[in-house]
């Protein structure tokens, strides 16, 4: 009877026993019974390989380059751009001062100029909404206290309302009232306006007389002493420090030099 060809023989010299079932070495690939089927058992080659590997891996190492570092790394840790190996603590440029790290333009300059630029343009922005809110509230102010002297001021009642001219008048230091609202002719000179408000608070007026004291009007702003031969229509109409319809005046005596009244706070106390 013809012998079955079942099973392979073990390739290990001394034993070359036949098994049905035999073992294939993942390594070597080579076929083996029972007894030689594990790497050491039947001195594999691919397991000394693997052993050499893994040995010659245990010693590998590589040094840090960056200055007075030990450490030491199992796999090489290579900067792209100085090409030197580095720890993993020291991997990064910043971390090992790389010779070819490229620093960041300086921007904060440029920063801090937006900054101040656009907070210049907001704080001018601010300031001048408040200007035209303040002008505002001294325009409504100065109506407000023109309807107040036009329901209480004194004047000469034959002068058209078109021609009048209303002022808070202040009176001179120890006066019986401290101010007196009253109206004039627009026309009139500073003058015939002295005469005319020293005869409506009842004062002492001796401008006729070269060695008396004068009663003069001054600008409740400068202080100055009104010019007695200009008229109330052209301070109105000046540009710079102008009389308001509406707004005050000082009446006080002053020596023949003097030219502005001190102190013109005082009279608002």
């Amino acid at each position: 009877m013809a012998e079955l060809d079942i099973g392979q023989h073990c390739q290990v010299e001394h034993c070359r026993q036949r098994d049905f079932l035999p073992f294939v070495c993942d390594d070597c690939a080579g076929i083996f019974c029972l007894e030689h089927r594990s790497r050491e058992s039947h001195s594999c080659p691919g397991g000394t390989v693997i052993k050499e590997r893994l040995k010659s891996d245990t010693h590998a190492s590589h040094l840090c380059s960056f200055k007075d570092c030990t450490e030491k790394e199992l796999v090489p840790v290579i900067c792209p751009y100085c090409e030197k190996n580095f720890c993993l603590r020291h991997r990064h440029q910043s971390d090992h001062e790389c010779e070819k790290l490229e620093l960041p333009k300086p921007r904060m300059a440029a920063t801090q100029k937006l900054v101040k630029d656009i907070i210049e343009s907001k704080t001018e922005e601010t300031a001048s909404k408040r200007r035209r809110k303040g002008a505002q509230n001294s325009a409504t102010a100065t109506k407000v206290a023109l309807m107040k002297l036009k329901m209480h001021a004194d004047g000469d009642k034959s002068l058209p309302q078109t021609e009048r001219v209303y002022l808070q008048v202040f009176l001179p230091k120890g006066s019986r009232e401290k101010s007196k609202p009253m109206f004039f002719c627009r026309r009139w000179s500073i003058g015939k306006i002295i005469d005319s408000a020293a005869a409506l608070a009842s004062l002492r007026n001796d401008n006729n007389k070269s060695t008396a004291k004068k009663l003069r009007l001054c600008h409740m702003t400068s202080g100055e002493a009104l010019p007695l031969d200009h008229t109330l229509e052209a301070w109105i109409a000046r540009e710079d420090c102008p009389l308001y319809n509406g707004g005050y005046v000082i009446l006080e005596y002053l020596d023949e030099e003097e030219q502005f009244l001190k102190n013109v706070d005082s009279y608002l106390e």
